[in-house]
């Protein structure tokens, strides 16, 4: 904008004395060569008409040869000086008081907020978990076109330069509660490090993309370095083995042989087919039935009425001896570890942790990738149909597609699915927005990276919260009673107003889990609900 506004002063300054100097020039031809003296303003009047086109038909025409090459030349003077002008002055000026434009440095008082450097597709749930927590957050665009676009998006973006010492302070940093490195590897260790300069105190959480270059991320500074891929793998894995696999792990103690748990119905159980009333899952396990994944689309509560399929998956709470018999229930009743039973399709980082716990496991498999490697025993096309029967992917019991490329996994999952009717098809998607897509293609059971790693930054960043994040749609907090106190469960209808569900009871240092609609909430307790984004902001916004 400065450069535009010197080059238009310039231009309006030239314009004026080429004006001008036709005015005298004019002036001076009317009387020595038409013999017609006028007034200067007379004069100026015509030269502005001639060069804005608006006529001079009162001075018209000329008999002298000297005053006819002046108003010509006069002519293309005005048409050049004016007309050529305007795409290079004018239009600029209108497409960009027409373009939103993204700010430079933070415009209030900003404090305890997130500096995010860099947007990603992670960066869209770790926005929308500061957002459930109504946590502001400024993200750091070093381009301006995608910073533009960010604010015209909705997002709370500014432009700068995030491994620059200004960058980071028109930011706020000094007053930020955490800054989040979320490009390149060597990127984020300079923004660690610029961070550092600004601000020794400031929480840094740097993503890594290559596990073994972390240690470099820790010797920048780094107070959190984390390897979603690592996550992603462990989590895809935790679909075929055996054991409950609880989305908690050690982050929150509920309370002693109480867990919350995420579980797969398997092609071949005999609760495919059923609806959730019909299954007999309370009756004969005792589990609360949270919530659940149709397709990749969480419903808390599920219907009752809602069929089973290969596809769901259910979340659920209770104790290790009731996840266990409900584990059981899920799993296919004709299920026997056989070679070659689940083909893990790419070994990359996301493969190699997936072939480690199964390995872990005692699962046998099979691992399909195009470069030979160790670890790998079928070189060959994840699309190409002769090669995947070769890995053996027309018997097998399981596919895990871990392949980098979205676009490979949904023309795999096709693939595989016209093999092998019947076979349960795990996969990995780089971006969120694909998901929907896999499922389409015939995907079982799909989990995105950028998910993931979104929901990873929002749980390291508000540790204090007591925030869980699960696989996919789903928190798992800790509140306060609040506005529930001195009312009963039923009375409270938690689950029908805001979608989510009460888990337990903190009271006095101990846990109640068993929760009958008759259970008073007393003030001081504390509350452990589930469910989704949207549903821990209607609990925040109706409970306080």
């Amino acid at each position: 904008m400065d450069t535009w506004l010197r080059r238009t002063l310039l231009y309006i300054v030239a314009l004026g004395g080429i004006i001008l100097g036709y005015a005298f020039a004019y002036d001076y031809g009317m009387a020595t060569f038409e013999n017609d003296p006028q007034p200067f303003l007379r004069s100026l009047r015509v030269v502005v008409e001639t060069f804005t086109t608006t006529g001079y038909g009162s001075d018209a025409p000329w008999s002298t040869t000297e005053m006819r090459l002046l108003v010509i030349v006069m002519d293309i003077t005005g048409v050049v000086l004016i007309f050529l002008a305007l795409p290079v002055l004018l239009f600029p000026l209108f497409e960009e008081a027409m373009t939103t434009t993204a700010p430079n440095t933070v415009e209030n008082g900003l404090s305890d907020h997130v500096v995010i450097c860099q947007f990603s597709p992670r960066g869209e749930t770790l926005v929308t978990e500061l957002d459930t927590w109504n946590v502001d957050y400024v993200i750091v665009e070093p381009d301006r076109n995608r910073a533009n676009n960010l604010y015209e998006d909705g997002y709370y973006v500014i432009h700068a330069d995030p491994q620059s010492v200004d960058g980071l302070e028109r930011a706020h940093l000094s007053s930020a509660r955490a800054v989040v490195a979320d490009a390149s590897d060597q990127v984020n260790t300079s923004i660690i490090l610029t961070a550092r300069e600004v601000d020794e105190s400031v929480q840094t959480v740097s993503v890594v993309k290559e596990p073994d270059r972390a240690k470099y991320h820790d010797l920048a500074g780094a107070d959190a370095v984390l390897s979603p891929r690592g996550l992603l793998g462990e989590s895809l894995a935790s679909k075929v083995t055996t054991g409950v696999s609880t989305t908690l792990g050690d982050s929150i103690e509920i309370g002693e042989d109480f867990d919350i748990a995420e579980l797969p119905i398997h092609r071949g159980s005999d609760l495919v087919g059923t609806t959730l009333a019909d299954s007999g899952i309370r009756e004969q396990t005792g589990v609360n039935v949270i919530g659940a994944w149709f397709r990749g689309q969480f419903v808390s509560p599920p219907d009752p009425d809602a069929e089973l399929d290969g596809s769901t998956v259910l979340l659920v709470s209770g104790t290790e001896s009731q996840l266990e018999q409900l584990k059981q229930m899920t799993l296919s009743s004709v299920r026997g570890f056989r070679r070659g039973e689940t083909v893990i399709i790419g070994a990359g980082e996301v493969g190699q942790t997936i072939t480690s716990a199964l390995t872990n496991a005692g699962v046998p498999h099979t691992v399909l990738d195009q470069t030979d490697a160790p670890g790998v025993d079928v070189v060959g096309d994840a699309t190409d149909p002769e090669e995947l029967r070769h890995a053996g992917v027309g018997t097998a019991r399981t596919v895990i597609l871990a392949l980098s490329s979205d676009t490979d996994t949904e023309f795999a999952t096709l693939v595989i699915r016209d093999l092998n009717p019947d076979v349960e098809i795990i996969a990995r998607a780089e971006e969120s927005e694909n998901v929907q897509k896999m499922y389409r293609a015939g995907a079982d059971y799909v989990l995105a990276l950028s998910t993931v790693s979104g929901r990873m930054l929002a749980s390291t960043i508000l540790e204090d919260e007591d925030v869980i994040s699960m696989d996919q749609q789903v928190e798992v907090i800790r509140v306060a009673a609040n506005g529930l106190g001195n009312t009963t469960i039923g009375e409270a209808d938690v689950r029908s107003r805001t979608g989510c569900t009460v888990v337990a009871i903190e009271r006095n240092g101990a846990v109640i889990t068993e929760l009958s609609p008759d259970v008073t909430i007393e003030p001081t307790d504390k509350l452990v609900i589930a469910g989704t984004d949207d549903g821990v902001t209607r609990f925040n916004s109706v409970f306080g």
